[in-house]
């Protein structure tokens, strides 16, 4: 869906981004991690044009961008900014129906729409003649993105997005970001400073410093084969936790299930996440269904951390 193909932006003599190459599958989140400084919200505005690259070209959907025209392009793409870009003297209807009235959509066709967005962020109707400072942090990021997807782009782009908020309403927004089933059809980048939020949310990761992608892959790609000690070291600090984020449970037997009080697990579903279920919900087992749907067998909480060592020792050998 996208490709980039040797990205540099240049300040002066200051490489801000220096020749970089990634694609990005359709539906995949992939995420630019690393520490301020490093080009990774550079290269995300020039993927929409709001900074003209000094070398390189992409590519959306096997189109050049630079053979569009920014305003055309910008169109099909949805932005989400860390300090959300509300505009302060537009409501909240207003703010999220500015890109379907540049688009000339009809009045009823705008209601629906922003009705539709409201109720999947969960945001009450109430909110639609309430100005943005009258709405808390995380509320105002859900109108943010709500903005964002209105017109129902193919490509979301998003800068920060959930930096400004504390950690109990991030938790809480990134729960319902994945939930979400109009993000499951988009393609997304995201540029984030926090390894865990990286992990967490995205499919695939490019690890930046200095301009360059020192690294990238999937999360369990990063720690458990690391391409050099710059790598190692941005993850050593919160590597066990980050290892619980990225490694799933056991797989069932071909065909079978895993369940949590009957109900079938996701497969994407992490240690971390069976974990808080056993601590926090008091469960004691999941069960493990064969292809006839017959229950086989339980894992106990001991069982599943044995195949959590297991898979690291198996990883950390391969």
């Amino acid at each position: 869906m996208i490709k980039v193909e040797h990205l540099s932006k240049h300040f002066g003599k200051v490489k801000a981004v220096d020749g970089i190459s990634f694609d990005v599958n359709e539906h995949e989140n992939l995420v630019l991690l690393g520490t301020s400084g490093c080009g990774k919200t550079t290269t995300l505005k020039m993927l929409n044009r709001l900074i003209e690259p000094t070398h390189g070209k992409v590519f959306i959907n096997n189109k050049n961008i630079q053979e569009q025209q920014p305003e055309i392009l910008r169109r099909g793409i949805g932005y989400v900014l860390q300090n959300n870009g509300l505009f302060p003297h537009y409501t909240v209807g207003e703010n999220i129906a500015i890109v379907p009235q540049l688009l000339n959509w009809d009045k009823k066709q705008i209601q629906h729409r922003v009705s539709e967005l409201l109720e999947k962020l969960h945001l009450s109707k109430d909110y639609l003649n309430v100005y943005p400072n009258e709405l808390s942090g995380g509320q105002q990021q859900r109108v943010g993105l709500a903005r964002a997807l209105v017109a129902d782009p193919p490509v979301l782009l998003m800068d920060e997005p959930f930096g400004a908020l504390d950690n109990v309403t991030k938790a809480k927004i990134h729960a319902e970001f994945k939930a979400l089933d109009e993000l499951k059809k988009k393609t997304i980048i995201m540029v984030t400073h926090d390894v865990q939020e990286a992990f967490e949310l995205g499919d695939r990761i490019c690890l930046m410093d200095r301009g360059r992608i020192i690294q990238q892959g999937t999360p369990t790609d990063l720690l458990f084969n690391p391409r050099n000690r710059f790598v190692e070291g941005f993850l050593k600090e919160q590597r066990l936790l980050l290892e619980f984020r990225a490694i799933t449970p056991p797989p069932p037997p071909e065909g079978g299930t895993l369940r949590l009080n009957g109900k079938v697990l996701p497969p994407d579903v992490s240690m971390w996440w069976v974990m808080e279920q056993f601590k926090f919900k008091g469960n004691e087992s999941i069960s493990v269904y064969d292809d006839r749907d017959k229950e086989i067998k339980k894992l106990g909480f001991e069982d599943l951390m044995l195949a959590f060592y297991q898979y690291k020792q198996q990883k950390t050998h391969e």
